[in-house]
């Protein structure tokens, strides 16, 4: 049996291009699709707070957020406590164009799922969040 981390890294990698060449119709890279998936459930976060739960770099996040303003996706505002920070929120289109991605990223989802039990899958995920939180320290 392979280790899990090649079996994970592997699974990385095929998720990346999967979700990369899905993505492209809707006008959307992968890090850009994570963004607006971060902002649905945490609006309001700053350029850093963003980059560290899409695990990019802030410059990265700068390029990211500067496609998504251009196509009217997100909009950015000064926070009120502290000028130079940018808060940056989903625009209705953003809402629209996320939730259409969404559908497609669902769709490839099942596919990857679709040789396992609605158990199996479950315990699949509880198994890959647990890796996650022994190794988020």
């Amino acid at each position: 049996m392979p280790r899990a981390t090649y079996l994970v890294g592997r699974l990385d990698r095929l998720l990346r291009r999967r979700l990369g060449d899905a993505l492209a119709p809707h006008g959307l890279t992968l890090a850009e699709y994570t963004a607006l998936s971060v902002l649905r459930s945490r609006p309001g976060l700053s350029n850093a707070q963003l980059a560290r739960r899409t695990l990019i770099t802030p410059q990265s996040m700068n390029e990211v957020l500067a496609h998504l303003v251009g196509l009217g996706l997100v909009s950015r505002r000064p926070d009120p406590d502290h000028a130079r920070v940018l808060r940056t929120e989903l625009t209705a289109a953003g809402k629209r164009t996320l939730a259409a991605a969404n559908r497609t990223v669902a769709a490839i989802e099942r596919e990857m799922l679709s040789g396992l039990t609605e158990a199996q899958a479950a315990k699949f995920a509880a198994a890959l969040a647990s890796c996650i939180e022994q190794l988020d320290t």
